[in-house]
């Protein structure tokens, strides 16, 4: 069936040309015919026999009219094949992506158009991202159902201790099974943040704020785990207004120190907030482990954590991170990981300079 339809582009550009070639040939023709007969005996009344239309003229312009025909043709043919090669093997690898192979690819004949290099580019591009999509969401089921099994297990363990006598029931068991199901509570809310910021439908309540204010209030909030992690806080904290949603930014504040609580214990941060051209920015920067040029460029992937230092024994569920990039995402910004020389590691999140809702 795809060949057929192949064929039938090839057919259609081949008659299109012949059809142009015949009209170019009828036009030419019927005005030739006008001149002879017509026009050509009223402007030369006293011509001779011999110089009137002959039969060896209409054998010339049967001969080339063949020759434009055949020419039209190979032209025609020609040219259908060179649009209808890289739509095959588009056509090809998108079979092979409806069956389950996100690995296929496009490739680009030899001699293509502009276009139909711009449709193989554009199509690839399109695989790779379905390819990464799909191995990101196998990789998230798995992580998803790990990060769930383990509170879930002890919170099972816990209860059927209570139900055999195993545990005396006291607020002090109680204060555990009600921290394991916030721990449930909380990875499930950052499940549906990011869900939401991948479909778009992250709602934010702008209002104006600033950057600096909801910084040192992120400090505040966390100063007793700072102190417990033996992290020495620096602050340099410049005015830095924007429209933002308060409780969101505020959300991603908390969890780049929370990030540095974690896998940096006593270890010197410094959190700066300051404007930078049309953005306004806040950094968070720490002395710990940092991370390897590979781990900065998948930290911001789910579930992702570093082999040594970054465990899920730490606390971490491996979505701070993500969500901080998707709240900034979502107000038009960026979150990013600084690169450096110096161990340590950089977060920084960069958002619109912008005192309105209208502005650019």
């Amino acid at each position: 069936m795809h060949r057929e339809r192949g064929g039938s582009l090839n057919s259609r550009i081949t008659l299109a040309m012949v059809g142009l070639t015949l009209t170019a040939f009828a036009v030419v023709y019927v005005g030739m015919m006008a001149y002879f007969f017509v026009i050509y005996e009223w402007l030369y009344p006293q011509a001779t026999p011999d110089e009137s239309w002959r039969l060896g003229d209409t054998v010339m312009v049967g001969l080339v009219l063949g020759v434009g025909l055949l020419t039209a043709s190979l032209i025609g043919w020609r040219l259908a094949r060179r649009i209808i090669a890289p739509l095959k093997t588009v056509a090809a690898a998108a079979r092979r992506i409806a069956t389950g192979d996100f690995s296929a690819r496009a490739d680009l004949p030899p001699g293509s158009f502009g276009e139909a290099r711009d449709l193989v580019a554009d199509f690839n591009r399109m695989a790779e991202r379905l390819q990464q999509a799909e191995t990101e969401l196998a990789y998230s089921n798995s992580a998803i159902a790990h990060e769930l099994r383990t509170p879930l297990t002890i919170l099972r363990g816990r209860l059927q201790g209570l139900l055999d006598g195993v545990f005396e029931p006291g607020p002090q068991v109680y204060r555990r099974l009600i921290a394991h199901v916030d721990d449930l509570s909380g990875i499930v809310e950052e499940l549906r943040t990011l869900a939401l910021s991948n479909a778009g439908q992250l709602d934010l309540a702008l209002t104006p704020v600033d950057v600096a204010a909801e910084a040192g209030a992120a400090l505040s909030t966390l100063e007793a785990e700072l102190a417990a992690a033996g992290i020495a806080v620096t602050r340099s904290l410049d005015p830095a207004a924007t429209l933002a949603d308060r409780a969101r930014l505020r959300q991603a504040f908390v969890a780049v120190l929370e990030n540095a609580c974690r896998y940096a214990p006593r270890a010197p941060v410094h959190v700066q907030t300051f404007v930078e051209g049309e953005e306004v920015v806040f950094r968070c920067t720490d002395s710990g482990p940092g991370l390897s040029e590979e781990g900065r460029a998948r930290a911001f992937d789910r579930f992702w954590r570093a082999e040594a230092s970054r465990g899920r024994s730490l606390g971490g569920s491996g979505l701070g991170l993500p969500i901080v990039r998707a709240i900034a995402r979502a107000h038009g910004g960026e979150a990013r990981i600084l690169t450096s020389d110096t161990p340590g590691l950089a977060v920084e999140i960069r958002l619109p300079h912008r005192t309105s809702l209208f502005s650019g």
